[in-house]
């Protein structure tokens, strides 16, 4: 089988400018938080409105043998299940999601905001634009490619949540119970990654796990004048200092708690040095630090080891301190800290994060009541790379379409449904891509996705997906 690539680039303009971006847009406007985020998303019904939105742009794609359906169990957040059936051998699984984080539309840049969609060529700027409201649009665009061109494809089931960016913690009962309809999968592809440029198609080998909760430390039971507390009273946020110090060495930012880590093997090694040739500075050069700022590893190969096979420690919240303005001379009652801890893969997420909540909570500093609660956490993973005939097609169709292979990557974040999926599925391939990558900021200000990298990789993809047919032959 030939595909005409050029042709089915051209075709993937067309349905990016003509229908996807203005669908997307429509998107963008929603804000659609994430349950974790938004404790009233079930009444407010945005997580239901963006299905919505997305089963009417489905409508119009005049897909053969295309039906969907939204599932719902009890008070989870709903799940699109969208079936295309196959005109050739084998199964494949998309996963996307639709849920949000929140955003803080006073950051943005002049003229930008997080629910108004700007184009500014080669971005679109919108929150949820690039994670991971593309993702849904993307693959199903790659097999309308191959229907259009009558191109062989597998039978594709699209499995797109609502709760990705709360950990994906209502996901698994969704997992058993669709499991006839999500079949036996040859392949699962999950767009919700990218790489270090956007020159190479990029796929993710291995992404890092997460555990976070939020260490509450309380010393009185309402706020006293500092002059009389001031030496009598341990402040609350000298006590989190404290107990930070126990998980995390602040000179250096490792993270001390021993089953949080890995052996990082000469392989691991061997392929960061190859990686670091690859990218050069752009892994610290991307970045919006102040300009007086130097990075905590000595090398882009060290560095990109701690992003990615080393845990990390981040907070990323705070409760109980008033802003500065308005801040009395008193000491506080309590200080809130939200924790996030990344972990690699091949640490087990629930044992470190018992392990994480035993650390903190005992024989608290001066009697302080300290507690740590969690809210969500999931394993890494960490797969093969692709062989056989996918591999073959993706390496031509990106020798073809940018003149440079396809390389491999990791990743430094987290997408809970790849480590469920792996364990229901241990024998499907994994493809983990998407056109995330320098400066697109999601989960910030300013988030936005590049046009190009993403119509192009809709090609690369139906060339994958039109493979797996050959398996068979």
């Amino acid at each position: 089988m030939t595909l005409d690539l050029e042709s089915m680039m051209q075709r993937s303009d067309e349905l990016w400018e003509d229908s996807i971006l203005p669908s997307l847009s429509d998107f963008i406007e929603i804000k659609a938080l994430s349950p974790l985020f938004e404790p009233d998303w079930a009444e407010l019904g945005e997580l239901d409105a963006t299905i919505d939105m997305f089963c009417d742009w489905l409508d119009d794609q005049t897909l053969s043998g295309m039906s969907y359906e939204t599932h719902r169990i009890e008070d989870k957040s709903p799940v699109l299940l969208v079936t295309i059936e196959g005109t050739g051998p084998g199964e494949v699984i998309f996963y996307s999601h639709l849920d949000k984080q929140p955003s803080k539309p006073e950051l943005w840049s002049e003229g930008l905001h997080p629910l108004k969609a700007v184009r500014r060529d080669p971005w679109l700027y919108g929150r949820g634009s690039i994670d991971d409201g593309y993702g849904g649009y993307l693959c199903v665009t790659s097999v309308r490619l191959l229907q259009e061109a009558g191109i062989p494809h597998p039978r594709c089931v699209f499995l797109i949540e609502t709760c990705e960016e709360s950990g994906s913690f209502d996901l698994p009962p969704y997992l058993d119970a669709l499991s006839e309809q999500l079949g036996d999968p040859d392949m699962i592809v999950v767009l919700d990654s990218g790489g270090p440029d956007y020159d190479h198609i990029w796929m993710t080998e291995a992404l890092r796990g997460l555990v976070s909760g939020t260490l509450s430390v309380r010393v009185s039971h309402e706020g006293i004048h500092s002059g009389t507390s001031g030496g009598s009273i341990p402040s609350s946020f000298r006590i989190q200092r404290m107990l930070l110090d126990r998980v995390e060495n602040a000179t250096t930012g490792e993270v001390l708690i021993p089953e949080m880590h890995i052996e990082v093997d000469s392989n691991i090694r061997d392929k960061a040095a190859a990686l670091a040739e690859v990218v050069g500075d752009s892994v610290w050069s991307q970045l919006p630090t102040v300009d007086t700022l130097v990075p905590v590893a000595d090398s882009t190969e060290d560095m990109i080891i701690a992003m990615n096979w080393q845990p990390t420690l981040s907070i990323i919240g705070a409760d109980g301190m008033p802003p500065v303005q308005v801040a009395g001379n008193v000491l506080r009652t309590n200080t809130d800290l939200k924790l996030s801890f990344r972990i690699p893969p091949g640490v087990n997420s629930e044992s470190v994060l018992a392990r994480t909540k035993e650390i903190l909570e005992a024989d608290p500093p001066y009697g302080a009541e300290v507690t740590f609660t969690s809210d969500s956490c999931a394993d890494g993973f960490h797969a093969p790379p692709l062989e056989g005939e996918v591999s073959t097609a993706i390496h031509k169709a990106s020798k073809q379409l940018t003149d440079l292979p396809p390389l491999a990557s990791w990743t430094g974040g987290t997408i809970p449904f790849m480590a469920m999926m792996q364990g229901k599925y241990p024998e499907a391939m994994f493809l983990c891509t998407g056109t995330s990558g320098p400066g697109n900021n999601a989960h910030g200000p300013d988030e936005k996705m590049h046009i190009p990298s993403s119509k192009r990789l809709t090609a690369v993809l139906s060339a994958a997906v039109a493979a797996i047919p050959e398996n068979f032959e």
